[in-house]
């Protein structure tokens, strides 16, 4: 009877060491996405919901010098944050802000929290206040200019708003990994200083949020 040569055996043994480490690959990673696929069962995460409840524009014109526009503004921005989940808590540990008109940022702010950005607990909303002032030297085309007169008349601006945040989810004591995003908004904001020549109430305006 034929012997096996030391090489048969050899290549034979580690043929069989590496089918035992694969089905032990496959074993381990169909126990993860089972016990994920339980969590997520019993979780049912959702992401949470944003929204602009108030906005006020109490200034907003520009100066001329050469090619160039300087706009003076002033945006106050009253934000509700909402965390639909029955089991998963939040933290918002950074929101920044960009504020656009015609395509041409003005001002970017850090949007602050009322309750500092501390947990959110499940089914519960929060208000953040964001605050867009000062002045900033910017190039309006022709048309732009165009438009911006149109609007100033009309008075109502569309003002396109971009967030970025960085928030963790809490189940139980163990806190997730940093998740990082962003929330764009439309708005159509009333300008006034007093409210006196408000043509339009704000209309509360749900925002997309994007992880």
């Amino acid at each position: 009877m034929a012997q096996l040569q030391p090489d048969n055996r050899s290549r034979r043994g580690c043929c069989c060491r590496l089918s035992i480490i694969w089905k032990l690959l496959v074993t381990i990673v169909l126990i993860v996405a089972l016990i994920v696929f339980v969590l997520f069962l019993i979780v049912q995460p959702q992401s949470f919901k944003f929204s602009v409840k108030e906005a006020k524009l109490t200034q907003f014109n520009y100066t001329t010098k050469t090619n160039t526009h300087t706009l003076h503004y002033n945006l106050v921005l009253n934000f509700t944050a909402r965390n639909p989940n029955k089991k998963l808590n939040i933290y918002y540990d950074a929101i920044e802000g960009h504020v656009s008109y015609e395509g041409t940022r003005f001002a970017s702010t850090d949007v602050i929290s009322l309750n500092s950005f501390g947990r959110q607990y499940t089914k519960t909303s929060s208000p953040i206040n964001g605050v867009f002032s000062g002045q900033r030297v910017v190039v309006f085309d022709h048309d732009q200019v165009s438009d911006f007169e149109r609007d100033k008349n009309y008075g109502v601006f569309r003002i396109d708003v971009k967030l970025y945040f960085t928030m963790r989810f809490r189940l139980g004591d163990f806190i997730f990994p940093y998740t990082k995003g962003n929330i764009k908004c439309g708005i159509d904001v009333p300008f006034g200083s007093i409210g006196t020549k408000l043509m339009n109430a704000f209309e509360p305006t749900t925002c997309e949020v994007n992880f």
